[in-house]
């Protein structure tokens, strides 16, 4: 290959990256389906601070909700805010259950010190067997996660609880930083959730 074939490869390549970068700003569009303005978890009042679509590659995979006992704006606020908290999602595809417990694990690791993590082994292990246990989320399946301080996590799938809430406070902010650690998931949906409390 040429010097001048190996750089015609790299600018297709460019343009392709570039391509892609596009499609995924256009696909940060506001989300298919409405979320409620308010929410009760563990009997504190919550309300919607943010929502957005998650896009996989040009894929839209689930419509997401924030929901927090005050407006917050940055990642740095809602990581060091008391109180219940929910995330709800609401599948626009077919999203294996497995797929997606493997997927949250990996957004947990990418975000938290080695030695953080082994402390919450079970606590994720039983993420990933709750999601397993559901073969399929099939689009407008509903899935949620609330926080109650003192009390864990507990899992919902179609509006069911999957048994008994999980792991401890700290847990819960290793869940919040798939979406809002220094590596999200997704980074246009996690401006979208936290637009809302935005002045």
């Amino acid at each position: 290959m040429t010097q001048f074939q190996t750089l015609a490869q790299r600018a297709r390549m460019a343009l392709v990256m570039a391509g892609t970068a596009l499609c995924l700003q256009a696909e940060a569009a506001p989300t298919v389906n409405k979320f409620e303005p308010a929410a009760q978890v563990g009997g504190s009042a919550l309300q919607l601070n943010g929502k957005g679509t998650r896009v996989r590659l040009v894929f839209k995979a689930y419509d997401m909700g924030l929901y927090t006992t005050k407006r917050v704006g940055t990642p740095a606020e809602l990581l060091a805010l008391p109180g219940a908290k929910r995330l709800q999602f609401i599948a626009l595809r077919e999203l294996p259950g497995t797929d997606l417990g493997r997927l949250f694990l990996r957004g947990i690791s990418d975000n938290t010190p080695a030695a953080q993590l082994t402390r919450h082994t079970l606590a994720t292990t039983r993420l990933i067997e709750i999601f397993s246990g559901k073969p399929k989320l099939m689009p407008g399946d509903t899935f949620a996660m609330d926080f109650v301080p003192g009390k864990g996590t507990q899992f919902y799938i179609q509006g069911q609880a999957q048994g008994e809430p999980v792991g401890d406070d700290e847990f819960f902010t290793l869940v919040l930083r798939i979406w809002f650690g220094d590596s999200p998931a997704d980074k246009p949906l996690r401006d979208a959730l936290l637009d809302g409390g935005k002045d």
